[in-house]
């Protein structure tokens, strides 16, 4: 069941956020070296769990949660640019238990028709290219998304 957040889910959607992006951020510390990552990453252990608790807090109505046997297994963070009529998927995460059984594609799902009934014509999401993101990448097609931009990040020691 998708639903929107509750106030008793920001400790369940934190721990899932710190769990999903610990792949992600090994794959930056190898990528970046030590020092460049302590710079972007202060505490890998936490940081991403409190960027999504920040957005619980401060905008609880654009989180969703996926509701599995009375638990909470999964989120995913949105944004509406009413202007631009584009909906923006953000941060989102499966359990790890939950992985690989379609929790995904129904957050997705619920998010999009939420962007279609606020009057959005567009949707976008962004990932990474690496290896780390390639489950992410995989859901994303899967849920529709089929146009393309890449870029670059480029950095350097001063």
């Amino acid at each position: 069941m998708i639903r929107p957040l509750a106030a008793d889910d920001v400790a369940t959607v934190v721990a899932i956020a710190d769990a999903a992006w610990r792949d992600i951020y090994a794959m930056f510390r190898r990528t970046y070296g030590e020092a460049l990552f302590a710079a972007l990453v202060p505490d890998a252990a936490t940081a991403k769990g409190d960027q999504v608790r920040r957005t619980c807090e401060a905008h609880p109505e654009r989180v969703f949660v996926c509701e599995e046997a009375g638990q909470c297994v999964g989120f995913v963070t949105f944004r509406l640019n009413e202007e631009g009529r584009i909906g923006e998927i953000g941060n989102n995460g499966v359990a790890l238990a939950w992985r690989s059984r379609g929790v995904g594609q129904q957050m997705y799902a619920a998010v999009l028709d939420h962007m279609r009934a606020a009057g959005m014509r567009f949707a976008k999401v962004h990932t990474g290219l690496d290896e780390s993101h390639a489950p992410a990448q995989r859901a994303y097609e899967r849920a529709g998304f089929d146009i393309q931009h890449q870029d670059v990040n480029y950095f350097m020691e001063l």
